[in-house]
């Protein structure tokens, strides 16, 4: 049987069962459940602390897991990203007390304070600045009033907290993180771990794809398909009246009515856009 870790905490949870939901897993009713079995699909769920699992996961005691991709690149685990879920975004910033620091060599000597040692040490080391790192367990934005550091290395969505503590950022993000999907790094081919990855790739084309349909004077087929390539290659038909043709595609569900209006300049009727519910690419 599959054994997946879960998040069983944070931003990362509930988009994770979701994902899950969608993808025809299993849920729990009851949320003290720390396992779920999902037996119909051959799954075991384990809901762990999000900062685990790459542990588990690399550790080869669990064949796959949802996590960050800071808490992966923290944990140092011998465990890769296999897929981008597009969900609980963050970046992993730089912040200093405003006005103290101009850019990210001014970090130079300073004492750096963050939930994400090793993810900072790595990034320090890369760049060629030699810091003090001081590890604490959260809530690093207090560590400079408090005292104890000069700087802070944090995950932030938007850095609002952070300046609510009278810090500003510095420099570029040093990591730009989501949900990710990871695998032990040598692990064998698999599969069940396959069939999981193509669900969850399922639901991502899902949520970011819409079907398009639409007919077309044949003079500006090409043109049209020009706009809607779709995955690999648009569906052209003839249609029964005479000059015209009916093409079917995917297409980006951010960019639909762009082009829908570019297809009714090109002499198109009959736009349809319709939702994919569950797809296999």
């Amino acid at each position: 049987m599959l054994k997946v870790a879960l998040p069983n905490k944070g931003q990362l949870s509930e988009p994770a069962k979701a994902m899950l939901a969608e993808a025809g897993y299993r849920g729990s009713r009851n949320p003290r459940d720390l396992v779920i079995t999902d037996r119909e699909n051959g799954v075991e769920f384990f809901l762990l602390r999000p900062r685990d699992i790459a542990t588990y996961v690399g550790s080869g005691i669990l064949d796959l897991g949802i996590t960050g991709r800071d808490m992966l690149a923290d944990s140092g685990a011998e465990a890769d990203e296999v897929l981008q879920l597009g969900f609980a975004p963050s970046t992993f910033r730089l912040a200093a007390p405003a006005g103290t620091v101009a850019d990210v060599a001014g970090m130079a000597g300073r004492r750096i304070a963050t939930s994400y040692p090793e993810l900072l040490q790595a990034y320090l080391t890369a760049v060629g600045l030699t810091a003090e790192v001081v590890s604490l367990d959260g809530a690093v934005e207090n560590a400079v009033r408090l005292g104890v550091a000069d700087a802070v290395a944090d995950v932030v969505d938007t850095g609002t907290t952070l300046r609510q503590a009278g810090l500003e950022l510095v420099g570029e993000p040093v990591l730009i993180s989501e949900a990710v999907l990871i695998r032990r790094a040598d692990a064998p081919a698999d599969a069940e771990v396959d069939t999981f990855i193509r669900r969850l790739q399922g639901v991502l084309t899902a949520r970011n794809y819409v079907l398009v349909d639409y007919d077309i004077p044949l003079q500006h087929v090409e043109k049209a398909c020009e706009l809607t390539p779709g995955l690999e290659s648009p569906t052209v038909s003839p249609l029964h009246e005479e000059g015209w043709a009916a093409v079917r595609a995917v297409v980006p569900k951010n960019q639909a009515h762009r082009i829908m209006d570019q297809l009714v300049e090109l002499g198109g009727r009959g736009i349809l856009v319709t939702a994919i519910s569950a797809c296999r690419l």
